[in-house]
């Protein structure tokens, strides 16, 4: 017993402790709804645990199909490349990327075959760029330095023009149309090329209905750029001055 306003003792709880002690301790009533005791409760407690058991035992088959279910590939998340579902949507996501690759290929430029220079060629590449551009053996040579300067876009741009230039059938126009555009106008592409507004307004709306001739404004700059960029550069080159030395020593052993 402690009088009021008398500290408690050291081993006394205070009041508001118990109360919220017996709050967070809550048991079980008892089929008669008092709780049970000792043994009582012990034995409730065992038979709470034997009914789910008895009710899982009773249908043996309902384990087999959870784990039919979870194996099901379409509801399987951690499922591995064997699951057939997800081999034959990786075959045609591959089916569909190797289409595009080699539309891209056919439709893009590559090198172009053309025969050794010769040494009245290489020279005349030196009097203008025109001369340079109009070879195929100088356009090979100056986009192998285009390369070197990591701006071969800037050639693979101007010649997809050109093979554009030379379609007729309209449906492949169109494709190749947008495959120029996605490879080299869209600033999304590592392949972009260097063009100002205008010209970037006057092709978006050229795409609206695409023709030959989309891109004549676009491949003019360009082909300006090249010129009063990359030509100088490229005419004192080792790579042309080697081609140079190397058609004059021929020359003057014939």
């Amino acid at each position: 017993m402690r009088m009021a306003g008398e500290p408690p003792s050291l081993g006394e709880e205070p009041a508001a402790n118990r109360s919220d002690q017996s709050k967070d301790f809550h048991l079980s009533p008892g089929t008669d709804g008092e709780i049970p005791m000792g043994s009582e409760r012990m034995e409730m407690r065992k038979r709470q645990m034997a009914v789910p058991q008895e009710t899982t035992d009773c249908t043996p088959g309902h384990h087999e199909v959870g784990n039919r279910a979870s194996n099901a590939c379409c509801f399987c998340w951690c499922c591995c490349c064997s699951c057939s579902c997800l081999t034959v949507r990786n075959q045609e996501d591959e089916r569909a990327r190797r289409a595009s690759y080699e539309l891209r290929t056919e439709g893009l430029p590559t090198c172009e075959e053309s025969p050794t220079p010769t040494l009245e060629e290489v020279n005349a590449w030196a009097q203008s760029f025109d001369k340079l551009m109009v070879t195929p053996a100088g356009r090979n040579i100056f986009r192998e330095f285009l390369r070197t300067e990591f701006s071969e876009e800037n050639m693979l741009f101007w010649m997809a023009c050109e093979e554009l230039k030379q379609e007729a059938n309209k449906s492949v126009i169109e494709e190749k149309a947008r495959l120029i555009y996605e490879d080299y106008i869209s600033i999304l592409s590592p392949k972009e090329v260097s063009l100002d507004s205008r010209v970037r307004e006057v092709i978006n709306r050229n795409m609206l209905e695409p023709s030959q001739h989309t891109f004549d404004d676009a491949q003019l700059q360009i082909y300006t750029l090249m010129h009063r960029d990359s030509y100088p550069r490229f005419m004192n080159s080792a790579l042309y001055k080697d081609l140079l030395q190397s058609l004059s020593e021929k020359s003057i052993e014939a």
